[in-house]
């Protein structure tokens, strides 16, 4: 579901005011071709839900799941994607580049 910037924080907000733990996911650098520019946004609450798009799907799912490691530790994580070997067969861009994503709890 993609949506506005405005309505996501407006999302986050909800789900933090309704006593849910959620993380933001935010595209910090890319390379070559990538689907989402740098400043784009997901956001994760701990039942799994989400809403923004930091790939347009290529790496949602390794995001959501990071998402949860960092609501878990309250540590927040820097992810790197792309095409290589040893991605080839976990996840990557299918239109090729690299894509740098910030994972951060929000409390």
């Amino acid at each position: 579901m993609q949506t506005d910037s405005v309505s996501l924080f407006e999302i986050l907000q909800q789900w933090r005011a309704a006593g849910k733990s959620a993380a933001l996911a935010t595209v910090v650098s890319t390379w070559g071709s990538s689907p989402r520019p740098e400043g784009s946004h997901l956001v994760v609450d701990a039942a799994g839900h989400f809403l923004g798009s930091v790939s347009g799907g290529c790496i949602e799912g390794a995001v959501i799941d990071a998402a949860a490691q960092v609501m878990a530790s309250g540590k927040p994580q820097l992810l790197e994607f792309g095409v290589s070997d040893e991605q080839a067969w976990q996840v990557g861009l299918a239109c090729g580049g690299r894509v740098q994503v910030f994972v951060e709890p929000v409390e």
